[in-house]
Protein backbone atom coordinates (compact mmCIF):
# COMPACT_ATOMS: atom_id res chain seq x y z
CA UNK A 1 0.00 0.00 0.00
CA UNK A 2 1.35 3.08 -0.61
CA UNK A 3 2.57 4.80 2.28
CA UNK A 4 0.32 8.44 0.86
CA UNK A 5 -2.91 6.33 1.63
CA UNK A 6 -1.64 5.97 4.80
CA UNK A 7 -2.10 9.59 5.65
CA UNK A 8 -5.85 10.78 7.18
CA UNK A 9 -5.08 14.16 6.11
CA UNK A 10 -2.72 16.43 4.10
CA UNK A 11 0.01 18.17 6.37
CA UNK A 12 -0.66 22.43 7.45
CA UNK A 13 1.94 22.81 4.26
CA UNK A 14 0.55 20.88 2.08
CA UNK A 15 -3.00 22.66 2.71
CA UNK A 16 -1.27 26.18 2.41
CA UNK A 17 -0.09 24.92 -1.02
CA UNK A 18 -3.33 23.84 -2.15
CA UNK A 19 -4.95 26.95 -0.82
CA UNK A 20 -2.67 29.32 -2.47
CA UNK A 21 -3.95 27.31 -6.00
CA UNK A 22 -7.36 27.65 -5.26
CA UNK A 23 -7.29 31.47 -4.66
CA UNK A 24 -5.38 31.94 -8.36
CA UNK A 25 -8.37 29.92 -9.68
CA UNK A 26 -10.72 31.74 -8.01
CA UNK A 27 -8.86 35.25 -8.63
CA UNK A 28 -9.04 33.63 -12.69
CA UNK A 29 -12.48 32.37 -12.47
CA UNK A 30 -14.06 35.30 -11.01
CA UNK A 31 -11.92 37.53 -13.45
CA UNK A 32 -13.27 35.43 -16.49
CA UNK A 33 -17.04 35.41 -15.26
CA UNK A 34 -16.95 39.37 -15.31
CA UNK A 35 -16.05 39.08 -18.73
CA UNK A 36 -19.11 36.27 -19.50
CA UNK A 37 -21.26 38.64 -17.88
CA UNK A 38 -19.67 42.04 -19.43
CA UNK A 39 -19.92 40.53 -22.66
CA UNK A 40 -23.95 39.67 -22.02
CA UNK A 41 -24.09 42.89 -21.20
CA UNK A 42 -22.95 44.78 -24.63
CA UNK A 43 -25.34 42.41 -26.28
CA UNK A 44 -28.18 44.15 -24.77
CA UNK A 45 -26.39 47.45 -25.61
CA UNK A 46 -26.56 46.31 -29.76
CA UNK A 47 -28.18 48.37 -31.75
CA UNK A 48 -30.19 46.87 -34.93
CA UNK A 49 -31.77 50.24 -35.71
CA UNK A 50 -30.14 50.44 -39.28
CA UNK A 51 -30.49 47.04 -40.92
CA UNK A 52 -32.88 45.38 -42.84
CA UNK A 53 -35.88 42.99 -41.52
CA UNK A 54 -34.50 40.29 -42.89
CA UNK A 55 -30.82 40.25 -41.42
CA UNK A 56 -32.48 41.58 -38.21
CA UNK A 57 -34.73 39.05 -37.45
CA UNK A 58 -31.64 36.89 -38.30
CA UNK A 59 -29.11 38.80 -35.60
CA UNK A 60 -31.83 38.85 -33.06
CA UNK A 61 -31.65 34.86 -33.38
CA UNK A 62 -27.99 34.66 -33.18
CA UNK A 63 -28.02 36.99 -30.24
CA UNK A 64 -30.55 35.10 -28.10
CA UNK A 65 -28.21 32.01 -29.08
CA UNK A 66 -25.39 34.10 -28.08
CA UNK A 67 -26.82 35.09 -24.78
CA UNK A 68 -28.26 31.28 -23.97
CA UNK A 69 -24.02 30.23 -24.13
CA UNK A 70 -23.42 33.29 -22.13
CA UNK A 71 -26.00 32.60 -19.46
CA UNK A 72 -25.24 28.77 -19.46
CA UNK A 73 -20.80 29.41 -19.46
CA UNK A 74 -21.86 32.31 -16.36
CA UNK A 75 -23.62 29.60 -14.39
CA UNK A 76 -20.90 26.95 -14.77
CA UNK A 77 -18.24 29.33 -13.85
CA UNK A 78 -20.92 30.14 -11.01
CA UNK A 79 -20.78 26.71 -9.71
CA UNK A 80 -16.96 26.46 -10.32
CA UNK A 81 -16.30 29.40 -7.71
CA UNK A 82 -18.92 28.01 -5.20
CA UNK A 83 -16.85 24.71 -5.83
CA UNK A 84 -13.56 26.04 -5.20
CA UNK A 85 -14.84 28.16 -2.37
CA UNK A 86 -16.02 25.00 -0.91
CA UNK A 87 -12.79 23.28 -1.09
CA UNK A 88 -11.32 26.49 0.58
CA UNK A 89 -14.14 25.78 3.51
CA UNK A 90 -12.91 22.01 3.47
CA UNK A 91 -8.92 23.55 3.98
CA UNK A 92 -10.06 25.25 7.22
CA UNK A 93 -11.68 22.58 8.84
CA UNK A 94 -8.38 20.23 7.71
CA UNK A 95 -10.88 17.71 5.12
CA UNK A 96 -9.88 19.17 1.69
CA UNK A 97 -8.46 16.17 0.04
CA UNK A 98 -9.97 13.10 1.62
CA UNK A 99 -12.27 11.15 -0.97
CA UNK A 100 -15.37 11.17 0.36
CA UNK A 101 -16.33 7.80 -1.14
CA UNK A 102 -13.15 5.86 -0.18
CA UNK A 103 -11.77 7.88 2.76
CA UNK A 104 -8.31 7.53 1.14
CA UNK A 105 -6.11 10.55 0.07
CA UNK A 106 -6.65 12.06 -3.48
CA UNK A 107 -3.46 12.36 -5.08
CA UNK A 108 -1.60 15.33 -4.65
CA UNK A 109 -0.86 15.64 -8.72
CA UNK A 110 -4.99 15.24 -9.51
CA UNK A 111 -5.50 18.35 -6.69
CA UNK A 112 -3.12 20.04 -8.22
CA UNK A 113 -5.34 20.03 -12.12
CA UNK A 114 -9.06 19.84 -10.38
CA UNK A 115 -8.25 21.51 -6.85
CA UNK A 116 -12.03 21.12 -6.13
CA UNK A 117 -11.93 17.41 -6.52
CA UNK A 118 -13.72 15.37 -3.98
CA UNK A 119 -13.53 12.33 -5.03
CA UNK A 120 -9.94 10.07 -5.92
CA UNK A 121 -9.46 8.97 -9.42
CA UNK A 122 -10.03 5.27 -7.59
CA UNK A 123 -13.29 6.43 -6.28
CA UNK A 124 -14.24 8.52 -9.86
CA UNK A 125 -13.44 5.34 -12.19
CA UNK A 126 -15.96 2.96 -9.77
CA UNK A 127 -18.70 5.44 -10.60
CA UNK A 128 -18.97 4.62 -14.12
Amino acid sequence: MEQENLQIRYSDADLAEFKQIILKKIEKAQADLDLIKSAYMNDLNNGTDDTSPTFKAFEEGSETMSKEANSALAIRQEKFIRDLKNALIRIESKTYGVCRVTGKLIEKERLKVVPHATMSMEAKLQQR
